[in-house]
């Protein structure tokens, strides 16, 4: 080794016959800087945790799922708005199946047990032809206060 530094400095041995000192890059080599704790990278997940814990960011999705399906068309942050069509695409596939397991789970999900009636008389002759995509999510202008971006997210 060609320092104090331990294993870490062993690509410098490595090299034929240059003797590469840690001094070069850390001149006072019984203390070196130390590293920040990088936090994980989240490869492949694809669930928005939108800042809130998990039995939170449940109830957010159920509420939020809700009211696009009784309202048609709700105003919400733009990573709301992303994170929520999921729900509601898959809450009208199952209005459009039918079928009283797809009624059960939907009245499992959204709280309100008239809304998940109408929806599924509604959804079959509504959607009936269109393949997914039952949702848009428009950009709108940033929020007063906090300038978050806003988005509004309504059934097609």
């Amino acid at each position: 080794m060609c320092c104090t530094r331990g294993p870490r400095c062993s690509p410098h041995v490595a090299l034929p016959r240059v003797a590469l000192s840690c001094f070069i890059f850390f001149p006072n080599a019984q203390s070196p800087p130390r590293a920040l704790p990088i936090p994980p990278q989240r490869h492949r997940k694809k669930v928005a945790k939108l800042g809130k814990p998990a039995d939170q960011r449940k109830a957010l999705m159920r509420s939020l799922t809700t009211e696009v399906i009784r309202h048609g068309r709700i105003t919400t942050t733009l990573v709301r708005a992303r994170a929520v069509r999921t729900h509601v695409d898959a809450m009208i596939g199952l209005a459009k199946d039918g079928s009283l397991h797809s009624r059960r789970q939907a009245l499992g999900y959204i709280f309100d047990k008239p809304l998940v009636h109408s929806l599924f008389e509604a959804a079959p002759e509504r959607y009936g032809e269109r393949n997914g995509g039952y949702c848009r999510v428009l950009r709108t202008m940033p929020r007063r206060g906090d300038n978050a971006k806003m988005a509004i997210i309504e059934l097609v």
